[in-house]
Order: C-alpha cells, then sequence, then structure tokens
C-alpha cells in the first residue's frame, strides 16, 4: 500500500467533508430553516404557560364584570312594636310585620373605572402570551442551534480520530520494524482514546439538548430526535430588516417600544392611572336606598283596621374629613404612576443595553469569521499542501501530515463555534427586536367547563 498517497487522500476527504461547516455566507438552508419553523410551532402549541397566561387574561375580564356590577340589594324582614306581655300582633295598632329593601350606590363612577382597570390588567396578561411567545422560540432556536454545533463537532471529532487511527497504525508498522519507540506508539494510542473519551461527551451533551428541548415538545419527541439535522445555516432577514430600519446606531427604543415587555409596562402605567382616578372617586358622596313596608293586624283607636305603613330612605355618605384618607389614597396612587413610568424608562434603557452589546458582539463576530474564511483556513489548507509535497519529497515526516491535517480540522471546529455564537446572538436579538418568523393559534382553554 502507498503511504503517501493514502495521506494525501486523506487530507483532502476531510477538506470535502467538511466544507460546508464553515460557509457562513451560504445561503440559509431550507429544509433546516423549515425543521426549526415546526419545532417552534410545535413548542409554542404545548406550552402550557401560554394557556396559563390566556385563561388569566379571561378571568381578569369577567372579574372585571363582576367588579362592575352593584352590590346585590339587602331584604329586611322584621317585626315592630310587639307588646311583650302578650305577644299579639293585633292587640297594638303600632305592632307590623315589615318588610324592607335595601340598595347600596358606588362613589360617582368606580363601577365604569374598576371595569376599565381589571380590561387593561386583562390587556397585560394577554401581552404576556406574546413575551412568552418569543421567550420559548429563542429558547428552542439556542437548543437548536447548539445542538447542530454538536453534531457538527461530532462530524470533525470522528475524522480526526479516523487521522488518528492511521497515524496510530504508522507508528505501530515503524515500531515493529524498529524505527519508533514504545512510547510514541503508547502516545498514539492514548490520543485516540482521548478522543473517544471526547466523542462519549458530544454524545451526552446531544442528548441533554435534546432532553431540554423535550420541556415544550414532548416526551415522545426524544424517540425521533435522533434522527434529527440541525445544520445548516439560518434565515434572520426579518431581524435584519429590524436592525436596517433604526436610524441611529445605538438608539433602539422606538423598536423597542413594541416589545410585549414594554407594552406592559404602558399598560401597568394606564392601570395606575385608571387607579387615581378610582381615588378621585372617593371624595364623592357614596348613596344609600331603603324602601319599607309595614303591615299590620290591630285596629286603630276609631276601631277601624289600622293602615299599612310604607317608609323611604336615603342614605348619604359625606366625605368630610379627607386629611387621612382620601387625600392620601389619591397621593398615593399619584407616586404610583410616577413609579411605573420610571420603571418602564429603566426597562427601556436595559433594553437598549442588551441590543447594543448584542449587535457589537455581533460585528466582531463576524470580523472574526471573515478572517477565519480570508486567512486562516486558508492558510492552513496550504500548510497541508506544503507538508504533502515535502512528504513525497522525503523532507516531511508522516506525523507532520497527519498534525497539519487535525489543525485544520480544529479550525474549522472553532469556525463551527464563531458561526454557532453569531446565530445565537441574532436569536436574542430577534428576541428583542421581534425577529422571528412564526405563526401560531391562540391557545385553546379546553380545560374550562362553563356551566
Amino acid at each position: 500500500m502507498n503511504t503517501q498517497s493514502t495521506i494525501i487522500a486523506l487530507s483532502v476527504s476531510a477538506a470535502v467533508v467538511l466544507a460546508p461547516l464553515s460557509a457562513s455566507a451560504a445561503p440559509a438552508n431550507d429544509s433546516a430553516q423549515a425543521t426549526l419553523s415546526q419545532l417552534i410551532h410545535t413548542a409554542l402549541l404545548n406550552d402550557s404557560s401560554r394557556e396559563q397566561f390566556y385563561a388569566l387574561s379571561y378571568s381578569k375580564r369577567e372579574a372585571g364584570i363582576a367588579s362592575a356590577t352593584l352590590m346585590d340589594p339587602k331584604i329586611k324582614v322584621g317585626v315592630t312594636g310587639l307588646p311583650v306581655d302578650s305577644f299579639e300582633f293585633d292587640e297594638d295598632p303600632m305592632t307590623n310585620i315589615s318588610v324592607g329593601l335595601m340598595q347600596q350606590f358606588e362613589r360617582g363612577s368606580t363601577l365604569d373605572l374598576k371595569q376599565r382597570m381589571a380590561n387593561q390588567q386583562a390587556d397585560g396578561l394577554a401581552l404576556q402570551v406574546h413575551a412568552r411567545e418569543l421567550e420559548v422560540a429563542n429558547a428552542i432556536t439556542s437548543l437548536w442551534l447548539e445542538l447542530g454545533y454538536q453534531q457538527a463537532s461530532e462530524q470533525i471529532l470522528r475524522e480526526k480520530r479516523r487521522l488518528l487511527k492511521e497515524m496510530e497504525g504508522f507508528v505501530r508498522t515503524n515500531y515493529s520494524i524498529g524505527k519508533s519507540e514504545a512510547q510514541d506508539l503508547l502516545n498514539a494510542q492514548l490520543q485516540v482514546s482521548k478522543l473517544d473519551e471526547k466523542l462519549l461527551a458530544n454524545q451526552q451533551m446531544q442528548k441533554r439538548i435534546t432532553g431540554q428541548m423535550s420541556e415544550w415538545l414532548g416526551d415522545e419527541w426524544l424517540t425521533t430526535a435522533t434522527s434529527l439535522n440541525a445544520n445548516g445555516p439560518l434565515n434572520w432577514a426579518k431581524l435584519e430588516d429590524a436592525l436596517s430600519a433604526t436610524n441611529a446606531q445605538t438608539n433602539y427604543y422606538a423598536k423597542l417600544s413594541q416589545h410585549p415587555m414594554v407594552k406592559m409596562a404602558d399598560v401597568n402605567i394606564s392601570v395606575n392611572r385608571t387607579q387615581v382616578d378610582i381615588a378621585e372617586q372617593a371624595y364623592a358622596p357614596q348613596l344609600g336606598v331603603e324602601v319599607m313596608y309595614a303591615y299590620r293586624q290591630a285596629n286603630n283607636m276609631r276601631g277601624e283596621p289600622a293602615s299599612d305603613l310604607v317608609s323611604a330612605y336615603l342614605t348619604l355618605d359625606v366625605p368630610l374629613f379627607t386629611g387621612n384618607r382620601q387625600d392620601r389614597s389619591l397621593s398615593s396612587a399619584q407616586y404610583q404612576v410616577g413609579a411605573s413610568q420610571a420603571q418602564k424608562d429603566t426597562l427601556l434603557k436595559q433594553l437598549n443595553a442588551k441590543v447594543n452589546a448584542l449587535t457589537l458582539e455581533r460585528d466582531k463576530l463576524k470580523q472574526r469569521l471573515s478572517r477565519y474564511q480570508s486567512t486562516l483556513i486558508p492558510q492552513a489548507s496550504e500548510r497541508i499542501k506544503a507538508i504533502e509535497r515535502g512528504y513525497q519529497n522525503n523532507t516531511a515526516q508522516f506525523n507532520d501530515v497527519i498534525l497539519a491535517t487535525t489543525d485544520e480540522l480544529a479550525l474549522k471546529l472553532e469556525h463551527q463555534r464563531l458561526l454557532t455564537d453569531l446565530n445565537i446572538i441574532n436569536s436574542n436579538l430577534a428576541a428583542l427586536l421581534d425577529g422571528f418568523e412564526y405563526q401560531v393559534t391562540a391557545p385553546e382553554l379546553t380545560n374550562i367547563e362553563k356551566e
């Protein structure tokens, strides 16, 4: 067997197998993109937190209707003027059996304002559904990318193991004819064993990632996860449009104002403002109406049947001493509005800082990827060719060819890590700037029984 031609063939084979993994400028893999989109869709449909927020939103609206309804009227039944010596209803004309109805009314527009506040809170809970969708999409995409990196790493490690096994065989042959030391053979075998350990760790990491994805995709998905191919670049067209639409390179407030978390902060401000309106209603009087009907069985002083009686009352709760109650409640509500506004401003600053940090890191990763593509990997390939020529001319050793090839594989592995990190950053940016492209129906509240 011609050892020189074998080694040359091995190095060329390695370059061919790994070439797609190092193409950062390649168009998005439609199959990979479709698979990821389907996984995100399935994860969102199976996510119970979306259903939880959706149900809480409906619950808050129903509670708002209940809180905006007048208190139930009270019925008052009793006996008045019953003589204790005989307990006769027809002895004294003042004795009567009374039936009354009492109704309490809220102050001013309190009921309407309570319903408005409940609806605002329900809108905030509905926004949490969208926020949860972005969170799940980001989580699934990040796990998908990590799985793709581990699969690419496995491919590179297996190619490296094949080369090391060839090196081990070469050393074994030289050892058998006395051209190599025993320590050289042991070292070659150790390198193969260490690589086998890395492959086992790689398989363990892939299993861990698929296990984490089963939180949204279900236990049954684990049986089909082994056939999942997560390799291939992704399409971030919507994210690129969002980034290019921003005039200022560091000011993303306009776009971030559409983020569901910021919208929830706006809803919180509206809720607190409504609470101020409710606190102002405490200065209005509270009305109550009471109507009584008294039935009498005795005769009057003229011996005629005594007439039944009707009574009507109007109660009025007048807030005269407002210093320690109404005034303080209104002041508290007003301070709460200011606090919620400050909370929104802080949130916007934090999100804008995150976007700026991610975009800066994104630019640096692109520069590093460009260096790998234009310089490092081509230089590694040229080095292999030079060493192969030297080996053919007996100026280089066999292990020099193997080591140069493994160095190229290591560079391609580092390049794949940078690609994965770049896509993870894109995923994090998409979660902040609404850069995911997915469509999902509203949760179905199948566990609710309506009577």
